[in-house]
């Protein structure tokens, strides 16, 4: 037997509605790069007008590091459902699943090379790989196991920056700019040809994003495990069973992510306190607002208000493929060349209108066809065969 497709009739709202809040986040944050050399600047000292540096703050802490985590621990969340299925059905998994981590790569690494070099696709699709083996792991184990997995390495990084800052404070230097780069990001998106931009987002790719991706096992991974263990445990389809619980664990992480993510504002930018703000900040906001936007689920006024977002949250892989193809059209040379011209607040102004464009866009794709398009193309490659994409008018939406 083999596997098949999730149907539109054992899909989860709660859960495409988080994919949709997550994709928010991650463009507004994924902005940031988009229109400005933000990777080679002191952010905490390069912005001068009060305005940037408010918007910064903002995003610094409720935004930055907090998004990407649920993403890959819902992609983790789905996997194990997949493999559920797959085993209640006694169906093969690992075939299936390699092709369609597979199909993912590709796109990941089409999308690096032609359209932005901050994709996150390819890493999810190296985690994916590695999940086909740690998605069998028990549900007892495997919350344990992540944590684990996600602490240590983070913890000991944290450890030698804590104690590299006593020996020297002076050990991040404030208002460092790597000014080379910024004036080559400027050159090649602002000014360049395709051709340079490629050039230069290529070796930006080689440089920043391979790295990241490799070094992903230590954190991308783990949170897909985490996302995993929480679809074992089934808490997103109990969630109103679990609200007590998830109510404590809301309240705690929110207070405890933002103090974390706060420390660089209110203590100052040392290398331990971003490091602890990034790593262990980032993910513990993540679970208060998974656990937040759970909760206002439960009530019948918000779940009628977000089932939009939800909509962009079952065409996720073309909602993030389209917000890279959107904004770079806007701020590299091909497109309308605003790149490093826009102040913080109209960049943040740009990722919410193009995000409410696409939750109209998904509205009236998803009331014809099952799925988005780039999603039938993932589904064909994964499957093997022909996918009907129209929806039948009496088949229901959730």
């Amino acid at each position: 037997m083999k596997l098949t497709p999730t149907t539109l009739g054992n899909r989860i709202e709660a859960l495409d509605m988080l994919r949709g809040f997550a994709l928010l986040g991650i463009f507004i944050a994924n902005m940031l790069v988009f229109h400005s050399p933000y990777l080679y600047m002191d952010p905490y000292s390069w912005f001068s007008a009060s305005s940037d540096m408010a918007v910064f703050k903002w995003v610094d802490i409720f935004v930055e590091a907090s998004f990407y985590p649920i993403f890959a621990m819902l992609f983790g969340y789905g996997l194990n459902m997949q493999y559920e299925k797959s085993m209640a059905n006694k169906m093969s998994f690992a075939p299936v699943m390699a092709r369609r981590m597979g199909v993912l790569l590709v796109f990941g690494l089409l999308h690096v090379l032609f359209i932005w070099m901050g994709d996150i696709l390819f890493t999810y699709a190296l985690m994916g790989f590695m999940m086909i083996a740690c998605v069998r792991i028990p549900k007892k184990w495997m919350l344990p196991i992540a944590a684990f997995v996600y602490i240590v390495p983070s913890g000991i990084i944290y450890g030698i920056t804590y104690f590299l800052n006593k020996l020297d404070s002076n050990a991040i230097m404030e208002g460092y700019a790597d000014i080379h780069q910024i004036e080559r990001s400027l050159e090649a998106y602002a000014y360049g040809s395709y051709g340079e931009i490629f050039s230069f987002r290529f070796t930006e790719w080689l440089t920043l994003g391979l790295t990241s991706s490799l070094l992903g096992i230590f954190v991308v991974l783990p949170l897909i495990m985490i996302g995993a263990g929480l679809s074992k445990w089934k808490v997103i389809e109990r969630a109103a069973e679990l609200k007590v619980g998830i109510a404590v664990v809301t309240v705690v992480s929110l207070a405890a992510g933002i103090w974390m993510k706060a420390i660089p504002h209110t203590s100052g930018p040392s290398m331990d306190a971003l490091v602890l703000q990034e790593q262990f900040g980032g993910p513990v906001l993540a679970i208060g607002y998974i656990g937040l936007l759970l909760l206002l689920y439960q009530l019948p006024f918000f779940r009628a208000i977000f089932r939009p977002i939800s909509k962009v949250g079952r065409m996720s892989l073309t909602t993030y493929i389209t917000q890279s193809i959107v904004a770079t059209l806007i701020f590299y040379a091909y497109g309308f060349g605003m790149y490093g011209k826009v102040d913080l607040a109209t960049g943040v102004g740009i990722a919410v209108g193009v995000f409410i464009i696409q939750v109209l866009f998904a509205e009236l794709w998803l009331s014809k066809f099952r799925m988005g398009p780039l999603e039938w193309l993932w589904r064909k490659g994964t499957y093997g065969k022909n996918l009907p994409n129209k929806e039948e008018k009496d088949r229901p939406l959730s």
